[in-house]
């Protein structure tokens, strides 16, 4: 300990353009950033609805990145880089769930304030978080047809639809170390097998396979969030909007409650019932 006072630098120079800019300005872009929130009605709680699904957009791409590391080190056999790709993803994921506390507070009015500016738009279009649900394995072909007119988006998500999402790649971990794992067509969704659950007993059960138990609570620590997130989204339309179709023509809370209903990896749930 010196006893000296540390101050920050209080002035800079600009870009090679001649910005008059903080380099931390420069560094996140924050201009563009925050020219982003361009509300379409006089609605405060508009920009409340706008920000936090901003937010949302980019942590569905954090997610991708890590869920993405993950996928690659289970190709490699990595179960190491694996947990740890999916650890990150974990913080990214509670950060998604907290952000619905934004929304749930928006009372019926305000939201019906601004509703009509949404038009057809509606968060079940985005791409972001449909390639993340393709890369968690819930996967459906049809959902393609909305991005016909956006070849961009249509080739990023077909490439994901037909590469093998991050379950099957723990599967055929499992299926290297000896254990019967049945083949499923990457494009499809994988629905519950028992041969899968009789896989991840052994597992849960053999001490020889303590690594894939760990890889197993992983995955599941990684599942739990994806419900808590489905159904923290089921609420907060509850809350805000009731049993009113969605904005972008789907059923709303019913399509919703669905989908909270649906386990991600299926048998890392039901094996519970056996150990």
């Amino acid at each position: 300990m010196t006893g000296q006072t540390h101050r920050p630098h209080l002035t800079f120079g600009g870009d090679q353009k001649g910005s008059a800019s903080t380099p931390y300005a420069q560094y996140v872009h924050l201009t563009e950033l925050h020219a982003l929130q361009q509300p379409r009605s006089a609605e405060p709680a508009e920009y409340t609805f706008i920000v936090a699904t901003q937010v949302m957009e980019l942590l569905f791409d954090l997610l991708h990145r890590e869920w993405t590391a993950a996928r690659a080190a289970l190709r490699e056999d990595d179960l190491t880089a694996a947990r740890d790709a999916l650890r990150r993803g974990l913080h990214a994921q509670d950060v998604l769930v907290s952000s619905w506390d934004l929304l749930a507070a928006m009372t019926p009015a305000e939201f019906n304030a601004f509703r009509p500016v949404l038009g057809e738009a509606s968060g079940f279009q985005s791409s972001a978080f449909l390639r993340l649900e393709f890369l968690l394995g819930n996967k459906s072909e049809r959902l393609l047809t909305m991005y016909q007119d956006s070849p961009a988006e249509y080739d990023e998500l077909f490439t994901e639809l037909r590469t093998p999402s991050l379950y099957d790649e723990a599967l055929a971990v499992l299926a290297r170390r000896g254990l019967e794992i049945p083949a499923a067509p990457a494009a499809a969704r994988r629905d519950h097998d028992d041969a899968v659950e009789a896989a991840w007993r052994a597992v849960y059960t053999d001490p020889a396979l303590a690594d894939l138990a760990r890889l197993g609570e992983a995955l599941l620590d990684t599942a739990e969030r994806v419900t808590r997130w489905r159904q923290r989204h089921y609420s907060a339309v509850k809350r805000t909007m009731g049993g009113k179709p969605g904005t972008g023509g789907s059923s709303g809370l019913s399509w919703l409650k669905h989908s909270a209903d649906q386990d991600v990896f299926p048998e890392l749930w039901s094996v519970r019932n056996e150990l």
